[in-house]
């Protein structure tokens, strides 16, 4: 599937609207410890990838990648015939090397991201329609595809740490373990699930017939609604003690910060459409492209909000291409984040400090 002014972005955000819930806002968690205002972060240099789509990062130095394969032949499909297939390579960026990963013919490759422990690669494999998807290991290289018999196959999925989450053909939410074992959350039947996520012990889920986000705990098998309507995405922090929703709302996406359980919203950005969320290592820092319109011409930014001194960078402006993915290095000192028009990825690097 396809995801898709100059003054009423800065409008937008200086009207952004604050709601806190009756009990204190707790304050996020930075890693050091050292909540109190720092020095401005700083963008040192941008590195710009064409033709490639840098997804994810296996250390500091290599990040995964798709791009056109030009050693196999072109898609046999008329409707793809100008356009190799695309394969799954990891990337040095010191040394310029590639290492291929995996490649198909008549295939693109595309959307891989890492496990927690950087053991597996979650990746998705299509042509035209939607796509399939599959775990690698990444001693061995060999795949498994997300079907069988109680799912179907997968319409959606994501790592919740070292465990794929995600929506079947079946209209069931599952879980997939590394090794291929996919199994079933039983007490969550509703017809037409949309956002699926999962932090610690909670399940998220909302539906396309009724939006509200749903949190439901699989110890006790309580469901909460969460009383936050049009939900379209979820994000969670590093520690899980936080999450960004996005949200539709007055034909505005917001995306808010707010505590687990839903409470202490705080809406941190607002446009026409947000995409690209991506949180920092230690929870500092969010990326993200805003979408609005000019003269009837859709324009993006992208940003990083700073959370310690309540600051807006932005990192590119005023570009048609929407980017759709964004990650960060393990350290936290570089992220990278992916452009398209639907045919042609290209991508940048930050580097920070």
């Amino acid at each position: 599937m396809k995801y898709n002014k100059v003054s009423l972005i800065l409008l937008i955000l200086c009207l952004i609207i604050t709601l806190t819930a009756c009990k204190p806002e707790d304050p996020i968690n930075i890693d050091d410890g050292n909540e109190s205002k720092k020095s401005a972060v700083k963008v040192e240099k941008i590195e710009k990838m064409d033709n490639m789509e840098v997804s994810d990062w296996l250390n500091e130095k290599t990040v995964v990648v798709s791009k056109e394969n030009d050693s196999l032949d072109k898609m046999e499909l008329l409707e793809l015939s100008d356009y190799y297939p695309r394969s799954l390579y990891l990337y040095n960026l010191n040394t310029k090397e590639y290492k291929l990963l995996k490649e198909e013919k008549n295939l693109f490759l595309g959307g891989a991201t890492f496990s927690k422990d950087k053991n597996h690669l979650l990746y998705s494999e299509y042509s035209l329609g939607d796509p399939a998807y599959y775990v690698m290991n990444m001693d061995t290289l060999d795949s498994f595809g997300i079907s069988g018999d109680n799912i179907g196959g997968a319409i959606s999925a994501r790592w919740d740490g070292n465990q794929v989450i995600g929506v079947s053909y079946t209209n069931r939410m599952y879980e997939a373990n590394p090794t291929g074992e996919i199994s079933i959350i039983d007490d969550v039947d509703e017809e037409g699930i949309y956002v699926t996520r999962k932090i610690k012990e909670n399940v998220y889920y909302n539906t396309f017939f009724d939006e509200k986000l749903i949190m439901y705990n699989q110890s006790t098998k309580e469901k909460i609604d969460l009383n936050i309507e049009s939900v379209y995405d979820l994000i969670p922090s590093t520690d899980g003690n936080k999450m960004l929703v996005l949200q539709n709302s007055d034909n505005l996406s917001n995306m808010v910060l707010c505590d687990t359980d839903g409470s202490n919203q705080k809406i941190i950005a607002a446009g026409e459409e947000i995409y690209a969320v991506s949180w920092s290592p230690d929870q500092r820092l969010i990326a993200y492209n805003l979408k609005t319109t000019i003269d009837n011409k859709d324009i993006n930014n992208f940003y990083i909000y700073d959370m310690i001194n309540d600051e807006y960078i932005k990192i590119e402006g005023n570009i048609q291409d929407t980017a759709t993915i964004s990650s960060w290095s393990p350290s936290g000192d570089k992220m990278v984040y992916v452009k398209t028009n639907g045919e042609k990825y290209d991508s940048s690097v930050v580097y920070l400090q």
